[in-house]
């Protein structure tokens, strides 16, 4: 397999289909089989936490019956079938998924369609099916940690999609609609079992992450045990199911003020407007404790929401060392948590065994 540039872990594989996911060209009355593997290699890409989707050009409901019959339609979501490039289908998948295209991956046979989203999406990897076999071993396939989140990660995307269409289909306001939802988040110190998906919160967030700094498993569990410091994992459930752990903080505690060191929130559910419970849940703990509360932020293309969400809860700059901003709360700011959003708070986190 010819060697790929390194970068973040990959999170959606996108397949093509005539000669990719399957042998023959469906337009052309082949005899279809599925490739050598494929199947394998859709589970275990499945198992592993990385989302799949299709961009094939063909007829859409011969090809996607065909993928049905193949007893594999409910692997891919968002999948782009039509007559389009290969790179405007990646385009649409990318922003359906709310992901980066540096976390993308394209399977696909044709040197052409290999080579146009090469050249329009530089970020975006690219892989020749004749090489599929190598595909699971590639380290940007293999996440470091694959937790029971990572499992079900489909199953809450397809969650997502169910959701967005409800919200689309509500002849009311958005408000309106987020109150429909029975939305339940719990606020807790981050135990033992709460590690692996925590790391991952931090490799896998760059556009809701507050500094982008990455924490390995051992930094994290040297933290959750710190007197000096506070780690919170936010859970996030509706009446669709759970959406999992989907915020992190790290909280450095000190006898007269307290700093945000990491402000991380998963991207599936910035738009239920969530973004800002945890951020006024420390708010107020430091304000109980009678503290001065700061931030650091760290910015980059992506993360420009996250500093929002500090502006919107009172944090100002005081200062800057390299490209790190030092944020200072206004204590007389103290935003209220959605009406519509029950929050639960717990001293106690979940441990292991």
């Amino acid at each position: 397999m010819r060697a790929e540039r390194q970068g973040p872990g990959i999170k959606c594989v996108v397949w093509d289909l005539d000669d990719t996911l399957w042998q023959g060209t469906l337009l052309e009355g082949d005899d279809l089989v599925l490739a050598p593997g494929v199947r394998s290699v859709v589970g275990e890409l499945d198992d592993r936490g990385i989302l799949q989707s299709v961009a094939s050009k063909n007829d859409h409901d011969l090809a996607w019956a065909k993928v049905t019959e193949f007893g594999l339609a409910e692997f891919f979501l968002h999948p782009q079938i039509g007559w389009a490039d290969k790179s405007a289908s990646i385009r649409i998948i990318a922003r359906e998924l709310g992901i980066g295209l540096d976390t993308l991956a394209l399977v696909d046979d044709q040197a052409f369609e290999r080579d146009e989203v090469r050249y329009a999406l530089p970020q975006v990897s690219v892989i020749d099916a004749a090489d599929l076999g190598g595909l699971l071993d590639l380290p940007r396939m293999r996440p470091r940690f694959v937790t029971d989140e990572s499992r079900r990660r489909r199953q809450m995307c397809q969650a997502d999609i169910q959701r967005n269409r409800a919200e689309n289909e509500s002849p009311g306001s958005r408000e309106k609609f987020l109150e429909t939802l029975g939305m339940r988040m719990t606020i807790r110190p981050a135990g033992e079992l709460d590690l692996r998906r925590a790391e991952e919160l931090t490799l896998r967030t760059s556009q809701l992450n507050t500094t982008g700094r990455h924490y390995a498993y051992e930094e994290l569990n040297d933290l959750k045990d710190s007197p000096d410091h506070l780690l919170l994992v936010a859970e996030l459930e509706d009446r669709y199911g759970s959406s999992g752990t989907i915020g992190l903080a790290l909280v450095e505690r000190g006898p007269d003020a307290w700093l945000v060191k990491l402000l991380v929130m998963s991207c599936r559910v910035i738009t239920r407007g969530v973004g800002g419970i945890m951020l006024s849940h420390i708010v107020r703990s430091a304000r109980r404790h009678g503290v001065r509360l700061r931030a650091d932020f760290v910015a980059n293309e992506r993360n420009r929401m996250m500093y929002l969400t500090y502006r919107f809860h009172g944090f100002r700059e005081v200062a800057a060392s390299g490209d790190v901003v030092l944020l200072d709360h206004d204590p007389g700011v103290v935003r209220p948590f959605p009406h519509y959003v029950e929050v639960r708070t717990s001293q106690r986190g979940r441990g292991g065994g």
